[in-house]
């Protein structure tokens, strides 16, 4: 199948200036990152706080220009659009952010909130904004008549669901969840969770999750792109990243999940810093493995991994965990499909 998102070699730097404003060094967020989406696919971006991933995030929607590379969605070079083109696109491509609370203006009631993409795309006509906005708070598992609320009236679940519903009120092609379940209660999430699987299957949607927390991804992800200092380290099917990962990072991080079974020990030292990441392998200064071909030259991602020593790690063993959906299907027992109490 062919990609609806084709990103390639995505570079994005932000200089540090002292204050006089002369140029005092950059952050490497984003180094020479490629990766594909196809229609109906998830694909999540997994990595510690700081390694990029909402940068990566930004540039995949061309919220922010990247300094080498391009993105080519629908066989259409983002990079090169006008801004009146770039955003006559954006009805195609949608975010989810994090907070709910801060993604959604104080000032304007729900129907307001929802109607406005409908309203910026000519999607409806003005008179019909009303019952469009009441089926898609039916579709994420509010009333019509929570359209006439406020933000500050709801909580935090209820709050991405109406975020969720901003999202999807243009009919997009490709959303990208920025941690939409990481401020919420663990039995909200289960509910969360639930409802995007269920919209991304039906509307066909081209998902790219950002998370931190692989317990959250092995429910959604078809694939997994793990990220390490502004690189992706490993790439690959989710069953195959997840269960029997190659790049010495993703073991690590395979290990750190609580009832993993893996049995490694925690991975030693801090991530260095962005604005001078280590030359070669950026991830030799806390690998246990590194030799020194990987301190002065850069791995290339060959066959979904970015190792020098990929083929000579001792195996990776995981004792027997706990079924996947184990957590899911005990926090599903929260959700109720017309509910609100989210």
């Amino acid at each position: 199948m062919s990609a609806l998102l084709d990103a390639r070699d995505l570079v994005k730097h932000f200089p540090m200036r002292d204050a006089l404003g002369r140029k005092r060094g950059a952050v490497h967020a984003v180094d020479g990152v490629s990766l594909t989406v196809a229609p109906g696919e998830t694909l999540a971006i997994v990595g510690e706080s700081g390694c990029g991933k909402s940068t990566l995030g930004r540039l995949l929607l061309g919220l922010i220009p990247p300094d080498e590379g391009q993105v080519l969605f629908g066989g259409e070079n983002l990079t090169a659009l006008s801004p009146a083109a770039l955003r006559a696109r954006r009805r195609d491509m949608q975010l989810i952010f994090q907070d709910p609370f801060a993604s959604l203006d104080p000032r304007q009631t729900v129907q307001d909130a929802v109607a406005e993409p409908l309203r910026l795309h000519g999607i409806v006509p003005r008179g019909q904004e009303a019952t469009r906005v009441a089926a898609l708070l039916s579709r994420v598992g509010l009333r019509p008549e929570h359209a006439r609320r406020w933000p500050h009236e709801f909580s935090g679940g209820q709050r991405q669901r109406i975020a969720i519903a901003r999202a999807l009120a243009s009919g997009p092609r490709l959303v990208v969840g920025d941690e939409p379940v990481s401020a919420l209660d663990v039995s909200v999430q289960a509910q969360v969770i639930e409802l995007l699987r269920g919209l991304i299957a039906e509307m066909d949607l081209a998902f790219v999750l950002i998370s931190h927390d692989l317990g959250v991804v092995r429910q959604v992800a078809d694939r997994i792109a793990v990220m390490y200092l502004g690189r992706i380290v490993e790439e690959g099917p989710a069953e195959q990243v997840l269960h029997a990962p190659r790049h010495p990072y993703t073991r690590a991080l395979r290990a750190a999940v609580p009832g993993s079974g893996v049995k490694q020990a925690p991975v030693a030292g801090d991530v260095p810093s962005p604005i001078n990441p280590p030359a070669g392998c950026r991830f030799h200064t806390r690998c246990p493995h590194a030799e020194a071909i990987c301190r002065t030259i850069v791995p290339p991602l060959e066959a979904g991994v970015a190792c020098h020593l990929k083929d000579r790690l001792p195996p990776f063993i995981a004792l027997a965990e706990r079924a996947p959906d184990a957590r899911l299907a005990h926090l599903q027992s929260f959700f109720r499909p017309g509910g609100v109490a989210a």
